[in-house]
């Protein structure tokens, strides 16, 4: 890459600190870590990171409280924001995104996960905010807390997984994505046991959009808006 893109991570385990610092490292980013949260905001105002990578559970500040204070600050307003979580619990997961995280990786997923979706969004430029309840493309509109999708004057039912991809879709129009790269920067792992299952949702998908999103190669989609 050619610009050198920093990465603050936060976490109170510093064996952990080391092991990611060494895997974000490796994959070409700056990064910085910090040991002790009360610490974690006068580290990145020095900093000034492009992203920054917060564990939920925490001695002193957690994760989400230490969110809410860098959304306060003017300069982080738009940073983006990760947060790495041991705990499963959907509420929890929710509670970080409803308080300004952009997306949420649970540590049993590996750290491979992590380093791939800070080069999407830093390096390959896709939109991840899963913050926002409410994302609107053309005539459609995806709310991803209630599920309810809105095309023009009608309402389509989507399954998890098609509201999902649609809402992903939504903040990325026009550009093109394969199935490798919609599994990495959605779920950031083998989620399908084979690409042929994700190719089903997405044909699914395309008939309920009324084909906005397109199929343009064998494994290449790409979601075209229509209307205002």
């Amino acid at each position: 890459m050619s610009k050198k893109y920093r990465v603050l991570v936060v976490d109170d385990d510093q064996d952990i600190l080391d092991l990611l610092k060494y895997n974000l490292e490796k994959a070409g980013f700056k990064t910085r870590t910090e040991v002790n949260s009360e610490h974690a905001i006068d580290t990145a105002i020095k900093f000034k990171p492009d992203l920054i990578i917060l564990d939920i559970m925490m001695s002193g500040l957690n994760g989400i409280e230490l969110c809410r204070e860098f959304r306060s600050l003017l300069q982080f307003k738009d940073t983006y924001i990760f947060f790495l979580t041991a705990n499963s619990e959907p509420r929890v997961h929710e509670t970080a995104l409803e308080n300004g995280g952009d997306d949420l990786i649970e540590k049993v997923i590996g750290l491979r996960v992590l380093s791939t979706k800070v080069r999407a969004v830093l390096v390959e430029k896709w939109k991840i905010h899963k913050q926002l309840n409410t994302v609107r493309a053309g005539d459609l509109k995806v709310n991803r807390r209630t599920g309810a999708v809105q095309v023009g004057d009608h309402q389509i039912v989507l399954s998890k997984t098609e509201l999902d991809l649609l809402y992903f879709f939504a903040q990325n129009p026009k550009k093109q994505i394969n199935s490798k790269q919609l599994i990495e920067n959605l779920w950031g792992s083998n989620f399908f046991s084979t690409v042929q299952t994700l190719q089903h949702y997405l044909q699914n998908l395309s008939k309920k959009l009324d084909h906005r999103l397109r199929q343009i190669s064998d494994d290449t989609y790409t979601f075209i808006p229509t209307g205002k």
